[in-house]
């Protein structure tokens, strides 16, 4: 069935049925006639807390477009979620992680209604008792409580169009009779990502310059289903299951490379073009079940939950690349070919138990531990086909060899933790924890070389927490928060492969990788709920990241290569220190007809880097001369960030609105050079009509959201990326809500294995 066809229906089957079960649309037109008189921006002891239950920005927009408007929180490449400050944004609901990998999550935010939310907390430093990575913050999303017994569901179908055009739409159905609550989605899509590429590395003497695009045809279909069942009127239980499959058959490289070589003069000795064309054909999914037990001990509050999930992901990947070389007669022809096969599967158990006991005193004692197991297998092969000059015209098959290797990654993780919490008066409020973690893990490979046949680690880490909050009075608060994580590398990281943008530009995976600790402290100080000033720092020790390599190669035996390559290599890469100072305010002006948030603030990045070995082979590198070549990242930047996002009311009834928003981020230097600034400006219309909501968006209206990133080293060697993503574009959506609007939705349950899939991903 073709994809679109499977939209309509979604929609339209759902409308159908909408209309059969239709009650009073009064009761949804409610909150179109709320006027916000209450603080929607406070700081509370650990986070703070955005309530939209009654703003406009929620009605017709996506929870995804939701997020990006809610002060501290940006995103610069439209599926990703950044907290200013922090690296990434992990997503829980109801107090609960997402039980979603990355890719789904996404799809997940970006095909939910907004209404649905009350309020959203966005907890900048993390306690003890959460499992986060890093510098990671959370986002937590809140949804309304409605307490009556019937059914309610809302559907949404949009179309986009930037260059290429994609659709999608989702269903919804909530139900809730006496003690038991279902609730199910299920949402598809079908999309092109398209981007366009300029690379250049090189240096005085050879240059590589490859030009070309990427097209990249998506499939997507997925949804879940939660049902919760109160046992007793202490206790319930909630089984959840969550599934999302992923086709991209066809996708394209395209790239035209050209290879300059001068003389020690700088002349122009000669020029050589070849292209690039990769063929690669991938499907993945992911399914996860948990079951969540949950216990009321008193009156107070205190409480007993238990988790235990099951998550299996499978992704394979062939992949077709191939090197055209010009023969005498100007034309191309094969010249080289390396075929992949490239599995990732991946099982994991887990299980968390956590209880919370208060006190009549305001003091809380919060205790737990969470275990995960973890086995991944990679059964790769890797064959390549190399092809010599026949009466110079056609290149024939002389030699292929092939290089199968099966990986396999066991990783066994252990966690406790415990936190105390006391309200010492109105005013002044603390907290202390810490988290106690084991991990042993094992990589084994039964055809590689020596030092990739067994790899295990085993280490012991106890991480801090401290917290504490001061009301100086009705109008000023201030907060400090001082906490300590690991990260731990993504499990494809960790799988020995390379995988080719050109003959010799290519990604280098390292299964030698090790957790990375981060130290993170924050200030913050707010005035009348409305404006906030947040200063942050947070060291890394030995950085997980990609870094460039680049030169001719020399083996451990003596081997120099013929030609200069460029390999990014995951590895752990030193030191970094991030300062950064945040101004913002969120308010609403002229009667709320203007709804603004708006961050401007500056960002100073240290850092202290250097990679003169590939890891993962022993090679080293030097220049056309024979000097050796290490890359070197220790540069600061000092980089100034801007954001605004802005509701305009358009008329009394409050029915059209106008959304203005931008950001601006300054150049910055990251672990693979420096980053060049970037910048968006996004359009909005918007209107509702009885339970209708129409919606017109339009993102990078002056074309500027474009990465590029520049690195000159001193030996030399350069290194340029221009990559566009085509992120101008428009998306009009339509979204119909139906049914009961009282329904108390159904418990959303953290997965005891959300931490583990968060490291799904590429």
């Amino acid at each position: 069935m073709k994809t679109p066809l499977l939209i309509a229906a979604l929609f339209f089957s759902g409308f159908a049925f909408a209309q059969e079960k239709k009650t009073d649309t009064l009761k949804t037109q409610s909150i179109e006639g709320v006027t916000l008189t209450k603080q929607v921006f406070k700081k509370q002891s650990d986070r703070f807390v955005y309530d939209v239950a009654a703003s406009p920005v929620a009605k017709g927009n996506t929870t995804f477009d939701l997020l990006k408007q809610t002060p501290l929180l940006s995103t610069t490449d439209d599926k990703t979620l950044k907290i200013a400050g922090k690296n990434n944004a992990v997503i829980y609901i109801n107090g609960r992680k997402t039980n979603m990998d990355a890719d789904s999550l996404e799809q997940f935010l970006k095909n939910t209604p907004a209404e649905n939310i009350q309020k959203i907390e966005v907890i900048t430093v993390p306690g003890s008792e959460y499992q986060v990575e890093s510098s990671d913050g959370i986002i937590n999303i809140v949804l309304k409580k409605k307490m009556s017994d019937g059914l309610n569901g809302n559907m949404r179908m949009s179309n986009s169009q930037n260059k290429y055009n994609g659709s999608s739409a989702s269903f919804s159905l909530n139900y809730r009779k006496d003690k038991l609550g279902i609730s199910a989605n299920l949402s598809g899509g079908e999309n092109i990502q398209a981007q366009s590429y300029i690379l250049r590395n090189g240096t005085t003497l050879t240059t590589n310059e490859s030009v070309g695009d990427v097209d990249d045809p998506n499939k997507n279909l997925g949804g879940y289903l939660n049902i919760d069942y109160q046992l007793t009127e202490k206790s319930n239980l909630a089984l959840s299951w969550n599934t999302w499959a992923n086709r991209s058959y066809g996708s394209t490289i395209n790239l035209f490379n050209t290879v300059k070589i001068y003389d020690l003069n700088g002349n122009l000795t000669s020029t050589q073009y070849n292209k690039t064309d990769n063929l690669d054909n991938s499907r993945s999914y992911n399914n996860s079940l948990n079951l969540n037990y949950e216990l009321k001990t008193d009156s107070l509050g205190s409480k007993l939950n238990v988790n235990a999930s099951y998550l299996n992901y499978r992704r394979f990947q062939f992949t077709d690349n191939r090197t055209l070389v010009q023969n005498p007669a100007g034309d191309f022809i094969l010249g080289k070919k390396i075929i992949q096969n490239i599995p990732q599967i991946i099982n994991n158990f887990s299980g968390t138990v956590d209880y919370i006991q208060k006190f009549k005193n305001d003091f809380t004692v919060s205790i737990g531990g969470n275990y995960n197991k973890t086995k991944t297998d990679n059964d790769t092969g890797n064959t390549t086909y190399q092809y010599v000059d026949d009466n110079n015209e056609e290149l024939s098959e002389a030699v292929s060899t092939s290089e199968p290797n099966r990986f396999i990654y066991d990783e066994n993780i252990y966690g406790v933790y415990l936190t105390l919490e006391k309200k010492f008066s109105d005013k002044f409020s603390g907290k202390v924890g810490t988290r106690y973690e084991i991990t042993n893990s094992l990589g084994t490979s039964d055809n590689a070389s020596p030092e990739y046949q067994r790899i295990e680690r085993n280490y012991n880490n106890l991480l801090p927490y401290l917290s504490a909050n001061y009301a100086i009075n009705d109008k000023n608060n201030i907060s400090y928060s001082f906490s300590s994580r690991m990260r731990r590398p993504n499990f494809w990281q960790l799988n020995p492969v390379k995988v080719y943008l050109t003959e010799t530009n290519y990604i280098q995976n390292n299964p030698f990788v090790k957790a990375s600790p981060t130290y993170n402290q924050e200030l913050t100080y707010m005035y009348k709920n409305s404006y906030f000033l947040i200063l942050n720092h947070s060291f890394y020790k030995d950085v997980i990241t990609q870094v460039p390599l680049q030169g001719y190669a020399i083996s451990p035996n003596g081997t120099v290569s013929t030609e200069n390559v460029l390999r990014y290599i995951s590895t752990n890469f030193g030191n970094k220190q991030e300062m950064s100072a945040m101004l913002g305010l969120q308010k609403s002006f002229f009667k709320q007809y203007w709804t603004t948030n708006f961050n401007i603030g500056v960002q100073h990045n240290i850092n202290n880097g250097t990679l003169a070995v590939d890891p993962t082979t022993g090679d080293t590198f030097q220049d056309a001369e024979g000097r050796p070549i290490a890359y070197i990242n220790k540069v600061k930047t000092t980089s100034l960030i801007i954001q605004t996002n802005n509701t305009i009311r358009l008329d009394k009834k409050k029915t059209w609105f106008l959304g203005v928003n931008y950001f601006y981020v300054d150049k910055q230097q990251i672990e693979l050079g420096l980053l060049k600034d970037l910048m968006s400006l996004d359009l909005s219309i918007k209107k509702t009509w009885n339970d209708w909501t129409f919606a017109l968006n339009v993102n990078d209206i002056l074309r500027t959201n474009i990465v590029e990133i520049e690195d000159y080293q001193s030996n030399g060697n350069y290194n340029y990326v221009r990559n566009d993503q085509y992120r101008q574009g428009m998306t009009f959506s339509i979204t119909y809500n139906f049914g009961n609007q009282k329904v108390k939705k159904v418990r959303d349950i953290e997965g005891a294995s959300s931490t583990i899939k968060n490291r799904t991903s590429n």
